[in-house]
């Protein structure tokens, strides 16, 4: 699949500014417009609807400790779609990742118990970066080597990976003091991940907020103004010009897949650290497959992923307030998300009728 097929493909958002800000405005609106006739017809009113979900994600500091704290993760898995897709590649592992770095992150005590402080944190980060390194350019490895769909691989790849999260987690690596909810035994005190300290005290918002900010910068700065980021976006332009003018195309298809992969990992395993203490099934709560619907209204664009990732994070946190003022579902921010998804692939469909209207010029 080359580059120009993916909505937002590589290079593209670079290069237009205003289409990149446009076209996910307008999907974003849609979708709200479209959640709002939703609840009408579940006999609410849209606009305390509207006005809800605004207050519980961003309506005090609780709210926003919520939102924080869900969006920390987003913007890394959404980083597991956005990096493969500047090579050309349509991802969507990042849940499979996910929980395989969060399983090789609260295995690695298990096989090595001598783990403790900041080095032992930092060896369980980079077990779980490399958990889904691997697993991810194995989905890139295949479209290349074996010439297997990207998106197919990768999502039957996830599947995979959930399973054999849940066959050890329930199974070998089952802490026998986990009655009612399997997991493994809880991290050691000394290994976990703090929060992030504000106003002379210390929130409930942990640092993976800072790792997700930091690597999606970093991987904006690495695919703008390196010679190896501008290769890899010329891969994704074009492989087979890339292969003529001497690209290591495989070389860096493989290492796109492994570093997305890395990043959604390294959320698996900070989440271990910093929420849940240790693996178990609450870890299979989608944010792989939320990161896509970030990444993809974020257009692939690294920089573009930590607001885009707030707002995400700002539904999910206000799924509750609904479910207490209205009723409705604590799931309900899932409609929500399906219709932006829906929009923001209709309006990549219809981008150049949009744009024209709106007076833009490509």
């Amino acid at each position: 699949m080359s580059a120009s097929s993916v909505p937002g493909g590589a290079g593209r958002a670079w290069q237009e500014p205003a289409e990149a800000v446009l076209l996910p405005v307008l999907a974003l609106s849609a979708a709200l417009l479209a959640f709002g006739a939703f609840v009408r017809l579940s006999g609410h009113d849209p606009v305390e609807v509207w006005t809800l979900l605004f207050k519980g994600a961003f309506g005090d500091s609780f709210s926003w400790q919520n939102t924080l704290q869900r969006a920390a993760p987003l913007m890394l898995t959404a980083l597991a779609v956005a990096l493969p897709a500047q090579a050309g590649l349509t991802v969507i592992g990042g849940e499979g990742a996910l929980v395989l770095g969060a399983l090789a992150g609260a295995a690695l005590p298990i096989v090595l118990p001598g783990l403790s402080g900041m080095t032992g944190t930092a060896l369980m980060l980079l077990a779980g970066a490399t958990a889904g390194a691997a697993w991810v350019a194995l989905a890139g490895w295949l479209r290349q080597a074996r010439g297997v769909n990207e998106t197919i691989s990768s999502l039957l790849l996830g599947y995979l990976a959930i399973a054999l999260f849940k066959h050890l987690v329930e199974g070998p690596l089952r802490d026998p003091a986990s009655l009612n909810k399997p997991s493994t035994p809880p991290v050691a005190e000394s290994l976990r991940i703090g929060g992030l300290p504000w106003d002379g005290a210390v929130t409930d918002v942990h640092w993976g907020l800072a790792w997700g900010v930091l690597l999606c910068l970093a991987a904006g700065v690495w695919l703008t103004f390196t010679a190896s980021g501008f290769a890899l976006r010329v891969v994704g332009s074009n492989v087979r010009a890339a292969r003529l003018v001497g690209l290591p195309a495989l070389g860096l298809i493989l290492a796109g897949c492994a570093l997305g992969g890395a990043c959604a990992g390294l959320a698996g395993a900070i989440e271990v650290l910093a929420v849940h203490t240790a693996a178990n099934a609450s870890l299979i709560s989608g944010m792989g497959y939320t990161g896509i619907l970030v990444s993809f209204v974020a257009r692939h664009n690294p920089w573009a992923i930590p607001p885009v990732a707030i707002l995400f994070g700002g539904f999910g946190a206000a799924g509750s307030l609904l479910q207490r003022r209205l009723d409705l579902p604590d799931a309900s921010v899932l409609v929500l998300q399906g219709f932006a998804f829906v929009m923001i692939l209709a309006a990549e469909a219809g981008r150049g009728r949009l744009l024209r209207s709106w007076g833009v010029n490509r």
